[in-house]
């Protein structure tokens, strides 16, 4: 009796702690959970702006394709109207959202615009979809921050080239564009700068595509202008890319960009390159559509270290070893190309391609003030220009 006993009491403080032991890896499990979800949440999460007094209607993505309602990729539309007739120029930003230079020059545009002629529409966050995951393997920084003109900080977020893949899943093999037939990777499919001009019934991607094709279709848009970023050894860098109706007020802007000292290549939209905004906007619609890119070092395969700090100064040893050795495609000095200098080149553009339009075109005259130029931006710095 005494020792089945103790085997009875052996195996039972066996059990005890075995079942200790399961509780407090379930306990671990629960808490890693937790944290993973509500990270996850919080990635879901939009960042407020603040518009300037001078806009005149906020409104929705799904106004504009209803199947968008209740999506991630249902988004803010800023409309700001002059007090004089004139045309009507779209503004994007987060196209891409990890190129951040395109979203917060959109952000800085909604947060000072005052329109004196003509209405500015400006959708900053235009896959908002892509704003709520960073892309795997590519380490990027999930947030970054800057400080507000009144010393307070403002958090952005990094995400994707791409729609999430939860709201895309799963990816074609190939991707087949929409109605040209091209065929791309599969994983295009989520990219919205190769949806245009889009699908009502598409995928998420295709219908967010449609819908900004319907803004400059029932908006009778003018000037459709996206903004981006793209890595130091792109050959299309530091460059205004247009379609072929656009080249006229393309041409004239560079001009007038060189005579502030801003250097920008003007590139040709591709005839044979479909999905793009500027080929296929300029194609399916009446607007005279553009690109502008930046460089950044973010977005390049020679970068070291991923972090903020690369976000926003773009400085990066291994870029100003290989401009040392011509290997890339614009200037990359040692302090590199800050978010300044990215942010100050887009804001000039926007305004000198604005003033060529309105030059060229009286009737469509596009014309604001408030919005900082590139020496501005340079001289108090990005935050300054942030409420």
């Amino acid at each position: 009796m005494t020792t089945k006993t103790s085997q009875i009491h052996k195996t039972s403080t066996v059990d005890v702690k075995a079942l200790r032991r399961s509780a407090l890896y379930s306990l671990f499990i629960g808490i890693a959970v937790f944290a993973a979800g509500a990270d996850f949440v919080e990635q879901r999460r939009v960042e407020p702006l603040f518009p300037s007094f001078s806009l005149s209607q906020t409104r929705h993505l799904s106004d504009y394709l209803s199947s968008l309602r209740n999506t991630h990729c249902d988004t803010d539309i800023y409309i700001f109207n002059g007090r004089q007739p004139g045309g009507t120029a779209l503004i994007l930003g987060g196209t891409h959202p990890n190129e951040p230079a395109g979203y917060i020059s959109a952000v800085v545009l909604v947060e000072n615009l005052a329109v004196e002629q003509g209405r500015i529409i400006v959708i900053p966050r235009a896959n908002a979809s892509a704003f709520t995951a960073t892309e795997p393997q590519e380490a990027f920084p999930a947030v970054f921050t800057l400080t507000g003109r009144r010393g307070k900080p403002r958090l952005f977020r990094i995400g994707s080239r791409f729609t999430n893949l939860l709201d895309g899943w799963p990816d074609p093999i190939v991707y087949r564009h929409h109605p040209s037939g091209q065929i791309l990777s599969g994983n295009e499919t989520r990219n919205l700068n190769r949806a245009y001009p889009g699908r009502a019934d598409g995928t998420l991607t295709e219908r967010t595509a449609y819908a900004i094709a319907e803004i400059v279709r029932r908006e009778k848009v003018d000037l459709v202008i996206d903004l981006h970023e793209a890595a130091p050894e792109y050959p299309v860098i530091d460059a205004l890319v247009a379609h072929e109706r656009a080249m006229n007020i393309a041409a004239m802007a560079i001009v007038d960009l060189q005579m502030v000292g801003l250097d920008f290549r003007l590139e040709p939209s591709p005839p044979n390159f479909h999905g793009l905004i500027h080929r296929e906007l300029g194609d399916f619609t009446g607007a005279q559509a553009m690109l502008l890119e930046s460089a950044g070092a973010l977005q390049g395969r020679l970068r070291g270290a991923t972090n903020e700090n690369l976000v926003i100064k773009s400085k990066d040893p291994f870029y100003t070893q290989a401009a040392r050795l011509g290997k890339l495609q614009v200037p990359f000095p040692p302090e590199g190309i800050p978010l300044e200098v990215r942010v100050g080149r887009h804001l000039e553009a926007v305004t000198l391609i604005c003033k060529s339009l309105s030059d060229a075109e009286p009737a469509k005259a596009v014309l604001f003030k408030n919005v900082p130029d590139y020496q501005a931006v340079i001289e108090k710095g990005v935050g300054f220009w942030l409420q």
